[in-house]
């Protein structure tokens, strides 16, 4: 578990920012440091909820800062200490986000460390805990790596998930693009009946 001191050698921002969790959201972290630890964890319940993604996103930022900063002043056990606890605060997020924000920033963590298999392992999570709804606003993202999962997720999508969202003004264009690469990547006659429905639609 990461000692008072240990977070202190971290600097000032990432002491703030552990101190400012509550204890709810450092025992996540603390647990899963056990468990990559090889220990067993405590045996405490702990609840994760939509502030514990916000606290943990604000602390694996402040790690990743920190651990940018070529003045950072760490040495090769403490820089180690570090990427420790970041690579596993960023394995609780990827375990129980559900949040769009949070995906982005766990996908542009894992390309900028060329980190594949965590990408790989993001991808995964999309069709099975994110709403077509959410998914479609990552497939809108300026971000290049994050629009093109999302864009491949909702390939998978079920095609009544997505003609659900036709009707919505913000998500139909993405949806419709979604049915029209079904069609053309997995020859789906589900998605060609619905998209030759709406040209039809779109022609009267």
């Amino acid at each position: 578990m990461p000692s008072p001191s240990i977070i202190d050698d971290f600097g000032g921002r990432i002491a703030t920012v552990w101190s400012e969790l509550r204890p709810a959201t450092r025992g996540l972290v603390e647990r899963a440091l056990q468990a990559s630890a090889g220990l067993t964890p405590t045996s405490r319940c702990v609840q994760y909820d939509a502030r514990s993604d916000i606290e943990l996103s604000r602390f694996l930022a402040a790690l990743d800062d920190h651990a940018a900063e070529k003045t950072n002043g760490l040495d090769p056990e403490k820089g180690g200490k570090l990427k420790t606890i970041a690579d596993t605060c960023a394995t609780v997020l990827l375990e129980k986000t559900e949040s769009a924000e949070v995906f982005t920033q766990l996908v542009r963590r894992a390309a900028s460390q060329k980190d594949y298999r965590r990408i790989d392992s993001l991808a995964d999570v999309l069709n099975s805990r994110f709403p077509p709804s959410e998914i479609c606003e990552l497939a809108r993202s300026a971000d290049v790596v994050v629009r093109e999962l999302a864009n491949e997720a909702l390939a998978r999508c079920p095609v009544p998930l997505l003609v659900n969202l036709l009707n919505d003004p913000v998500d139909a264009e993405t949806a419709r693009a979604a049915l029209r690469r079904q069609i053309a990547e997995y020859g789906s006659d589900e998605a060609r009946q619905m998209i030759n429905m709406l040209d039809r639609s779109d022609e009267m």
